[in-house]
């Protein structure tokens, strides 16, 4: 028998049964941009590619000194519209595209897109550059050509659509399983269609 210091006994509690968690998979522990970053990381340290976000410009206005070491920013505003989310090279090509992600069940809205973004994009591939988008929706990953994105935002332009469907999407985009190392692989896309034997 086993007594404690002020004398009381040990009492064995009852082993309470495990209640197994489904595991979810709504947030995925990160977004979008996070297993992006990660993915390219991966690519970098193993000397695959060299691809980063863009940092965005942005013009300080003021700032507070409370303390030498603890400068606030109080105001800042975006210096110029941004462009792509991230660029780089890989295998000598100069690689560009932008990350998206919708709530949405149904279709991938076009809005999501500014017409500075896509005049950008269509400039890249004019120069022979590999450009694409990478959307996060319906609960999948996609990798959709900038060419295959024209299309949807002319026809938004001549008074069509303003969104994807998502039949339209899993039709014209490759989807993208979701890793570990890396979590994101959309490299293998771009060794599919861009650097296969034909």
């Amino acid at each position: 028998m086993f007594r404690y210091p002020n004398g009381k006994t040990y009492q064995p509690t009852k082993a309470v049964p495990s209640i197994k968690k489904k595991p979810s998979y709504s947030n995925r522990g990160m977004t979008l941009e996070d297993d992006l970053n990660e993915t390219n990381l991966y690519y970098l340290t193993n000397s695959i590619a060299v691809i980063h976000k863009k940092p965005t410009p942005v013009q300080i206005v003021q700032v507070d000194y409370p303390a030498r070491s603890a400068a606030v920013i109080k105001e800042a505003y975006f210096k110029q519209s941004s462009t792509t989310d991230y660029n780089g090279i890989y295998k000598g090509r100069y690689i560009d595209f932008e990350a998206k992600e919708t709530k949405n069940q149904t279709s991938f809205p076009l809005k999501n897109f500014h017409e500075h973004q896509i005049e950008h994009m269509k400039q890249v591939v004019s120069q022979d550059g590999i450009c694409f988008v990478i959307i996060s929706a319906f609960d999948e990953v996609y990798f959709l050509e900038a060419e295959k994105l024209f299309y949807f935002w002319n026809r938004q332009k001549q008074n069509g659509r303003k969104s994807i469907r998502k039949d339209e999407l899993q039709e014209s985009a490759y989807s993208i399983s979701l890793g570990y190392t890396p979590r994101i692989d959309y490299i293998k896309i771009i060794d599919q269609l861009y650097f296969s034997p034909s």
